[in-house]
Formats: structure tokens, sequence, C-alpha cells
């Protein structure tokens, strides 16, 4: 694994590692009132980024050109605002970093789906 997809699953990798010890937290604190954060940044950011990360490599034509590396730079602050932006949101401190962020990660699925719908018979 390579280029796009290499920096996507390792991306992808930071996320999980980041989503168990919050969870390790929560499960040692007693309390998970945090714990949709804790779901979104595995889904979104292991589970989402490491299938685009898969993705890349198995569509090599995909991983080509300007597109992919624009969707590495909006999927990857997507996650990193909305996780924070969900914690701030839970704890009544303004839910704007969440909007940020999820509107972002929307974009990102955008960007992929035509990314995938570009590349499709290519595999």
């Amino acid at each position: 694994m390579r280029g796009i997809a290499f920096l996507f699953y390792v991306v992808a990798i930071l996320y999980v590692l980041a989503g168990m010890l919050f969870g390790i937290h929560m499960a040692g604190a007693h309390d998970f009132s945090l714990a949709p954060a804790h779901a979104h940044l595995n889904l979104v950011g292991w589970v989402t980024t490491g299938m685009f990360g898969i993705y890349y490599h198995v569509v090599p034509k995909a991983a080509e050109g300007m597109l992919p590396k624009i969707h590495f730079a909006v999927a990857t602050p997507g996650v990193i605002l909305m996780f924070p932006g969900i914690i701030m949101s839970i704890q009544g401190q303004g839910e704007a970093l969440a909007i940020i962020g999820s509107l972002l990660t929307i974009l990102s699925m955008l960007i992929f789906l035509f990314t995938v719908i570009r590349s499709r018979g290519t595999a």
C-alpha cells in the first residue's frame, strides 16, 4: 500500500487508537455520556477512512490525480473537527464545530462518490 491509500489507512489507524483510548477513559471514569463521540470517531474515523484507503489501494486508477488529495484534505479535518465538536455539543458548549466537521465529512463522502463513479470499470 502506497500513496494516498497508505495515508488514508495510517490516519484511520490513528483514529481507532484514539477511539480505543477514549473508550478506555470512559470506562475508567464510569461515564459513558460521550459515547456518541466515541462511536463517531470509530465509525467515521476508523471504518470509513480505512475503507477509503482500501478502495484507493484496490483501484489504483482512482488514486491518481489531484482529486484523491483533495479528498484526503477534506476528510481528515472533517473527522478531526467532528469528534471534539460532538463532545462540545453534548456538554452544551455549542454545536458549531460538530456542524463544520459534519459538513466536511459529507463533502468528503460526495467527493468519494464522484471518485468511485469516475473510476468504475478500472479495477
